[in-house]
């Protein structure tokens, strides 16, 4: 699952911030050593996540996923889920851009195969071609 959306306004208390639901891993630093955990739902102020290590509330941690380090604080723990307020607002599209689309499927294109013989293939590259096919036994068009 990726990314499903980004919620506005209050979602409980005095939260206003928008958050995105996922469903990723990523890892969390804490006094007692790494531990994976999975990322449920991220703003640019804090993160719910899932992990099978308990948590003290108020206890500091480091959240970690790709390029993205922050140093958080434990908020609030319910069984497995834990509630993490970051030091400092992240930017949540640095966590997230692993699970977008490029710009190009997001507009309707395809990306297929290139065509072995295309038009834009040089004679030069044609002849590469052809050599490689009889090295691996295949005869390509043009022989």
């Amino acid at each position: 699952m990726g990314v499903e959306n980004f919620v506005g306004g209050a979602v409980s208390g005095k939260r206003s911030v928008k958050r995105a639901r996922v469903l990723i891993a990523a890892k969390v630093q804490t006094s007692e050593g790494e531990i994976e955990v999975r990322l449920r739902d991220l703003s640019r102020q804090g993160a719910l996540i899932e992990c099978d290590v308990p948590l003290t509330v108020d206890s500091e941690v480091t959240f970690s996923r790709g390029a993205t380090i922050v140093p958080a604080r434990v908020a609030w723990t319910a069984g497995k889920r834990v509630g993490l307020e970051f030091h400092y607002m992240i930017d949540e599209n640095e966590v997230l851009v692993q699970l977008n689309r490029s710009s190009g499927e997001q507009q309707g294109q395809r990306f297929r195969r290139p065509r072995l013989f295309g038009e834009d293939m040089t004679e030069h590259d044609k002849k590469l071609a052809r050599v490689w096919g009889l090295s691996v036994g295949i005869t390509l068009p043009g022989e």
